[in-house]
């Protein structure tokens, strides 16, 4: 897939997007909230942020900092939601490009777990599910904001 055409570049060169659902950006990462609409509030998404489909064209840098990326992404996912676990899940079809899911996961929520966060996803799409209230998303993404600037 071009640059060109891939949402995730579309993305993350979109001051509007960027400015809503962007939480931090390094010299490799971007993480951001789930555009709207979410399926949940604190899905967070960690993308490349060089055009990359995944771990398989990696540049040494990538390849480096990429545990360290993901382990600190899932402690804010935890943090910020609450959550008893963290779901990290990549397919990279939608968009070739690598934009890894952080799902967070209560355990008292059933539609939540293991695979079933598919069908929470399939549900909301089809609108048989509501989506995350967007102020809801809003509010957390400035928690991530704030979170990220007091640890650093």
């Amino acid at each position: 897939m071009p640059v060109e055409t891939c949402a995730i570049c579309q993305l993350h060169g979109d001051p509007a997007a960027r400015e809503r659902f962007e939480i931090e950006r390094s010299e490799l990462w971007v993480l951001r909230h789930h555009p709207d609409p979410a399926p949940l509030p604190g899905w967070i998404l960690l993308d490349s942020r060089r055009h990359c489909s995944g771990p398989v064209d990696f540049s040494e840098a990538e390849a480096s900092d990429w545990g360290r990326a993901v382990r600190d992404a899932s402690d804010l996912v935890k943090q910020i939601t609450g959550c008893d676990r963290v779901y990290a899940i990549a397919f990279g079809e939608g968009a070739q490009h690598l934009h890894l899911h952080l799902i967070p996961r209560h355990l008292d929520d059933p539609a939540s777990k293991a695979w079933a966060v598919a069908d929470l996803y399939r549900a909301m799409d089809s609108g048989d599910r509501a989506a995350a209230d967007p102020s809801v998303v809003a509010s957390l993404v400035d928690r991530c904001r704030s979170w990220i600037s007091a640890q650093g």
